[in-house]
């Protein structure tokens, strides 16, 4: 994620979040990160700024968030960033978490973009395990999902499920299988993401309000 100043900030799996120059020098790693579960594809994953960051100073980070007892998951916390010369992290928030929390290792999605009205679209995986992977179509769970909310973590009353009781009201789309990579069209606004296909190449999407995307199933990735 770039600063505005140039700096960028740098997520390495393991955990550590660094600041590195417009020069290229690379920081230690900024106090106030939380823990997180690095094992096979989890990790300290995506990072992203507030669009009042000049103002407010919010970082978003996601992250393998280790569970009690074993189970654990994606989770989005957002802090303040303290400025250049000493980099901290501070006050620091869980604002979303998928659920349920599993035993899986693999598909976090975990991508963070923010639109142009404020809502924060977040891409979760579905875990990959055969056993939960079905969980994609079902809309009281996250999992293989793209939620939207708002940098708190609220809901926007105007959300596709909103009203729905069966529904998770965070749900955008579902029916994703493993979202690793998203951004905003820079001509429409509009949210693109890729993600696995169903059996061999990768699928380009653009997620509508409600859409299913076809996950578990379909025959090849779509271009």
């Amino acid at each position: 994620a770039f600063l505005p100043d140039g700096a960028m900030l740098v997520t390495e799996r393991p955990g550590r979040l660094r600041l590195v120059t417009p020069d290229g020098e690379i920081g230690p790693a900024i106090p106030g990160v939380p823990e997180v579960d690095a094992r096979s594809q989890g990790g300290l994953l995506d990072v992203a700024l507030d669009p009042g960051f000049t103002e407010n100073r919010l970082v978003y980070l996601s992250y393998s968030e280790p569970g009690e007892g074993g189970p654990h998951g994606p989770a989005v916390p957002r802090g303040r960033l303290t400025p250049r010369a000493t980099p901290q992290l501070r006050d620091v928030e869980i604002i979303f978490r998928q659920q349920p929390k599993l035993r899986s290792t693999n598909h976090f999605g975990s991508r963070l973009v923010f639109d142009r009205e404020g809502h924060l679209f977040i891409a979760l995986g579905e875990r990959q395990k055969e056993a939960f992977r079905a969980q994609a179509q079902d809309l009281g769970s996250h999992l293989g999902k793209i939620v939207r909310i708002w940098p708190d973590g609220t809901v926007p009353d105007d959300n596709p499920f909103v009203g729905n009781k069966t529904a998770r009201p965070e749900i955008w789309s579902y029916g994703h299988r493993n979202p690793q990579g998203a951004a905003l069209n820079p001509e429409t606004g509009a949210l693109w993401e890729t993600e696995h296909g169903p059996r061999g190449r990768d699928e380009v999407n653009i997620p509508a309000p409600g859409g299913n995307y076809g996950w578990p199933g379909g025959p090849y990735g779509l271009t």
